[in-house]
């Protein structure tokens, strides 16, 4: 059995995620109080693998994951899963609505119900908790009327569901990584993405050049953040994930050309993607394609081709 770590408490979303990506019968899944000991303790070899959030559809980035990932020892992404994310109130047995006067849970959990708090408590305040399975537990203690928490909560606390299904963007979604030390890459599948962190020099059209790299070989961004590399003001560290697997040759040709252009790149791993759409690759681009012009290439090197 494998020790599985997760942002905890239990009862949050990433636990939720968690169960999805690593099979809670076979793995002990143990959950820490941050992000950073997630990571932390996938690089002492603590847990064998570590679930984290890394982006969310309605409020961006999850800074604490970028940090991390990005500083301290190398991990991996060997996998992710996307899950829908959509709210339960929980309160204690025999509570009703109009009883409610505090409402508590996570900042983002707040923002994405705002809505239906206005239009369901309008009576009662919103406060804002470490964790929303933080505030389910704080419920159950008395602090709180009522939580607005991930449903894998009402697992772990003997709380009544008010309601369920909230969520002012009812496609609202939470992408989480589950993270490995170095080793053997997962196989590409035809439905891969690739995480990179790269930091630019500080000057004109740097950036550009990262992108121009990229659609060179026709490979699809889906997602850029900037993060401040906290050396220098003015210069960022820019996340990158990317469609495809470095085991394809354009992958890894745009790699080592970013590697060249760039003061730091930082392999964050190749993965499947959730959907399992399969990438379009086209010519010139494809594997065919490179393994043709090297061959020729080669030829010319040797004094075969006049």
């Amino acid at each position: 059995m494998s020790r599985i770590g997760y942002f905890g408490p239990q009862g949050t979303f990433t636990e939720q995620a968690v169960r999805q990506l690593a099979d809670p019968e076979r793995n002990e899944l143990v959950p820490f109080d941050s992000i950073p000991a997630v990571v932390a303790a996938v690089r002492s070899g603590d847990v064998a693998r570590g679930c984290v959030p890394v982006e969310n559809s309605v409020e961006g980035a999850v800074p604490a994951t970028m940090d991390a990932l990005a500083l301290g020892g190398p991990v991996v992404a060997v996998a992710e899963h996307v899950l829908p994310v959509q709210f339960t109130l929980l309160a204690k047995p025999g509570m009703k609505l109009d009883d409610i006067k505090t409402v508590a849970s996570h900042p983002h959990g707040l923002a994405q119900v705002r809505e239906w708090l206005d239009n369901n408590l309008p009576k009662a305040t919103a406060i804002a908790t470490n964790s929303t399975s933080g505030a389910a537990r704080d419920v159950l203690a008395g602090t709180f009327d009522a939580a607005i928490s991930a449903p894998v909560a009402a697992l772990h606390y003997p709380l009544a569901e008010l309601a369920t299904g909230l969520g002012d963007v009812k496609d609202a979604k939470t992408r989480f990584l589950l993270l490995a030390k170095p080793g053997i890459l997962p196989a590409p599948t035809g439905a891969d993405r690739t995480s990179l962190v790269a930091v630019t020099t500080n000057e004109v059209g740097a950036l550009s050049n990262v992108l121009h790299e990229l659609a060179l070989r026709d490979i699809n961004l889906t997602r850029l953040e900037a993060r401040p590399t906290r050396e220098e003001f003015g210069t960022y560290r820019f996340y990158l994930d990317v469609e495809g697997h470095v085991a394809e040759h354009r992958i890894g040709d745009a790699l080592a050309a970013l590697h060249r252009r760039c003061l730091e790149v930082r392999f964050l791993g190749s993965y499947p993607r959730t959907e399992h759409k399969p990438d379009v690759v086209r010519a010139p681009s494809t594997d065919a394609d490179f393994e043709s012009a090297s061959a020729w290439l080669g030829a010319v090197r040797r004094g075969e081709i006049a």
